[in-house]
């Protein structure tokens, strides 16, 4: 397994298991029976889990970029120290963003993002 296909492993491992602390303060807040269910006006989730949620969503929405290129290189066998560097650096990136996110850290959470976004830009550039 090459590198870059071993840092889309990690993602998709934290993507996978992202979840697991806002559905916990789901069943906490709402108790078991209203979170697996549709109930029609729900509590509300602590504001650190609402935030967590998002950054979650946030991270399934840019693994699909990520994981699009990472397969297109590999497919290519296109894979060089900017490849694996941005590959490494998008798992690191996208691990402090879900934590700034949930903490409610702003700035930090952009410039998290921003890194993660850098990085797809230089996968991108690979291919070009």
């Amino acid at each position: 397994m090459t590198s870059e296909l071993m840092s889309l492993t990690w993602v998709i491992t934290l993507s996978a298991v992202m979840w697991v602390p806002y559905v916990v303060n789901t069943i906490m807040v709402q108790g078991l029976t209203n979170a697996v269910g549709y109930p029609d006006d729900p509590k509300p989730l602590a504001p650190w889990a609402q935030r967590m949620k998002k950054a979650h969503y946030n991270a399934v929405e840019n693994l699909v970029m990520f994981a699009a290129l990472v397969l297109m290189l590999n497919a290519l066998g296109i894979s060089n120290t900017t490849t694996v560097m941005a590959c490494n650096v998008y798992f690191w990136a996208r691990l402090v963003h879900y934590l700034v996110y949930t903490a409610g850290i702003p700035w930090l959470r952009t410039l998290s993002f921003t890194v993660a976004w850098l990085c797809v830009v230089a996968l991108l550039w690979q291919l070009f």
